[in-house]
């Protein structure tokens, strides 16, 4: 298979049909990092052309799976300096693109439901944004057809431009009274509070504060949406450009000083007058980072910040090093932003 762009938002099927949603825009030659999503199960409730899959929710069961299992897509990168799931991209059988997919539904249209709404969001968010529809895609569940009557909509934007119109187009749907786009009532917020609380360790009402002034979470037709930003589908940096150490887990506060790259999955957040809370303590921590769409968004310029993650050095093939925090790679990383700040209350 040919190293076409295959980024965020993506999925790959393997041989052994097993489904990974890619990570990041960043990847090797040869590989692609992505997250173990579905395997066949005869006991999964996900059915597709006639066979069962089970979804895999939590990081940790994927990577006990796989390294029982399917241990050839556990590896070691040299780059990022930690053990990644991957697929070898001699191994995909298929690949899920969220554009082509929402491409299929406009000239084709769909009577499933859960299609037709994921349909209409597109259509409501391309008029009023005014982008090109080659920014958009649908993905998750929907793409895959592994979705139930229930199911969210996720909604993928490709490029700066049209992500930054998209942003301020979905802030004036939630603001029109009575619109199919609306914001998450407080029993909404509880209920999703919840779900991310066991991973996230913040209280609700700080969750609700952070969640209150996004826009990347609401509901469509009573149908919860999630949109992921991507800025790039061919990132500027190359692999191997910069590698990456472990440090060590840490907990940092910080300045916020620049969240131009706020809104997008990945996410980055430049600071300055980092001290440390827990970890070893280092003067040049340049940047909060995370590949999980939850915490974009989650701070602004000018906002003091806690952070708990994976404390990293920077080694770029030119220049200087310095240090990093990537909040997202395991339960109990958190990011906190502005005033009223509680950790782990309820």
């Amino acid at each position: 298979m040919t190293a076409e762009p295959i980024v965020e938002g993506f999925a790959v099927e393997t041989a052994e049909h097993l489904i990974f949603s890619v990570k990041g825009v960043l990847h090797p030659p040869e590989r692609v990092i992505a997250y173990l999503r579905y395997l066949p199960d005869p006991s999964g409730d996900r059915r597709r052309a006639g066979v069962s899959f089970r979804r895999v929710y939590h990081f940790e069961e994927q990577v006990g799976l796989l390294r029982r299992r399917f241990p050839q897509y556990l590896g070691y990168d040299p780059v990022f300096g930690l053990e990644v799931q991957n697929v070898l991209r001699a191994r995909i059988r298929t690949v899920y693109d969220p554009r082509a997919y929402l491409d299929r539904l406009r000239s084709q249209g769909s009577d499933d439901p859960v299609e037709q709404d994921a349909l209409a969001l597109a259509q409501q968010i391309q008029q009023a944004a005014g982008v090109p529809w080659s920014s958009l895609g649908v993905s998750g569940s929907v793409m895959l057809a592994t979705h139930r009557p229930d199911s969210d909509l996720d909604l993928l934007v490709y490029g700066e431009a049209s992500s930054r119109a998209v942003c301020q187009a979905v802030g004036e749907l939630f603001e029109e009274p009575g619109g199919a786009v609306r914001r998450l009532t407080d029993a909404e917020l509880r209920a999703l509070h919840a779900t991310h609380r066991p991973d996230t360790p913040l209280s609700f009402a700080d969750f609700c504060r952070l969640q209150q002034r996004k826009v990347n979470e609401g509901r469509f037709r009573q149908r919860p949406f999630f949109i992921r930003f991507v800025k790039h589908l061919d990132p500027p940096e190359r692999y191997g450009e910069h590698h990456y150490q472990f440090i060590a887990q840490a907990t940092i506060r910080a300045t916020i000083s620049e969240d131009d790259e706020a809104i997008f999955t990945p996410c980055r957040y430049g600071v300055e007058h980092a001290v440390p809370i827990e970890g070893p303590p280092v003067d040049d921590l340049r940047e909060i980072v995370s590949f999980r769409g939850r915490f974009s968004d989650q701070a602004r310029s000018g906002e003091v910040a806690e952070g708990r993650g994976r404390l990293e050095r920077v080694v770029p093939r030119t220049g200087e090093t310095y240090h990093r925090l990537v909040v997202g790679g395991q339960a109990g990383d958190y990011l906190l932003a502005g005033e009223n700040r509680t950790i782990g209350q309820t």
